[in-house]
């Protein structure tokens, strides 16, 4: 079932309206929870509110089940499944084995695995890593400083933070590749301010966004990224949430609303997967050097190969490499042409200001 559009989801919200329940769900980025339309929880602030297709995209962001509404259903089994989720959320810095969280629900390990896989979609160790990173996140956007908020969020290392968080997400290496053979990959067009964009996502997340002059050259560019996988136009019925995010993108680029945090799907080499995950803790309105990230990552002497990474980034804005410049403040290069770059870091300056 296709996602109402964003405004009627976020009237169902206000309105508290049961007759969405299903449909959509929400995710408070300010608690950390995600609930039904019809909750009767304090209303957020819209900035802070995250609209989700459902239970499995809302873990796969690092949210935990409301306590009041309970989205994930009264079932029985269902609860003790979210208490299970629940001691990972106080237990983030804790290597949990699947035996010992089986034994809280009296479930075998190999078992536990698959009911909890089953009912949400992703794995126990999955959806540690998702807290892990929106509590990683937060407290970056708290002004902590990296060091601080990798530890805090229990990672224990920088190199977990930028390798483990993207382990066993999204498209297999060797699909990779093999030039997405085997993957169905739906895209979308707009024409914004920073010119023509195309977003493309499997069904696991956003896989590709790239800038062009023309609308002519998009898809070239994409089957050039995936030339062996089966590209589909996008159209609401068959993949909403593209549309959504396509949507989300747009209004960011051209109206300036709030990046919106969509789920990732890529891949690339264990070096540049690191280096796109520490590109991913920069904040709106700062920059960092290309060696700042080389150190970010315990390689201070890949410089050059953390630019070499930015320059291969997939995906534009959501993965900002533009927030990366040379040692002497200078642009360095970018994909889609350095005058998007100049634009992008001038729209985000006022935040740094701020």
């Amino acid at each position: 079932m296709p996602m109402p559009a964003n405004a009627e989801m976020l009237k169902a919200i206000q309105s508290r309206d049961a007759l969405f329940d299903g449909q959509f769900y929400y995710g408070v980025v300010t608690t950390g929870v995600f609930c039904q339309p019809s909750c009767s929880s304090k209303m957020a602030n819209p900035e802070n509110i995250r609209l989700l297709p459902n239970i499995e995209s809302a873990l796969q962001s690092g949210f935990r089940p409301c306590k009041r509404c309970c989205p994930a259903g009264p079932d029985q089994k269902i609860q003790k499944l979210v208490d299970v989720a629940r001691y990972i959320e106080q237990h983030l810095d804790d290597k949990l084995s699947l035996a010992s969280l089986g034994t809280m629900v009296q479930l075998s390990g190999s078992r536990l695995q698959r009911v909890f896989k089953e009912a949400f979609g992703v794995s126990p160790k999955h959806y540690q890593d998702a807290i892990r990173m929106r509590h990683f996140k937060h407290s970056l956007k708290q002004g902590e400083p990296i060091s601080d908020a990798i530890y805090a969020a229990g990672f224990g290392s920088s190199s977990r933070v930028y390798g483990e968080a993207s382990r066993n997400i999204g498209m297999t290496p060797k699909a990779y590749r093999d030039g997405g053979n085997g993957e169905t990959i739906h895209y979308a067009c707009r024409n914004t301010t920073f010119g023509h964009i195309i977003m493309a996502a499997t069904t696991k997340g956003v896989c590709s966004v790239q800038f062009a002059d023309n609308e002519s050259e998009l898809l070239p560019l994409l089957s050039k990224e995936f030339p062996k996988a089966t590209l589909l136009h996008s159209t609401a019925q068959n993949s909403p949430a593209l549309d959504n995010w396509i949507h989300a993108l747009d209004q960011h680029l051209n109206q300036g609303t709030a990046k919106p945090e969509l789920p990732l799907d890529i891949r690339g080499t264990t070096f540049q997967i690191k280096v796109w995950q520490c590109l991913l803790s920069i904040k709106e309105g700062e920059v960092m050097s290309y060696g700042d990230v080389a150190a970010n990552i315990d390689q201070p002497k890949a410089v050059r190969a953390v630019g070499t990474a930015c320059g291969k980034n997939p995906v534009g804005v959501l993965i900002p490499c533009h927030r990366v410049l040379r040692a002497d403040g200078s642009l360095g290069g970018y994909r889609w042409g350095e005058h998007r770059k100049q634009t992008l870091l001038a729209r985000e300056k006022p935040a740094r200001k701020a």
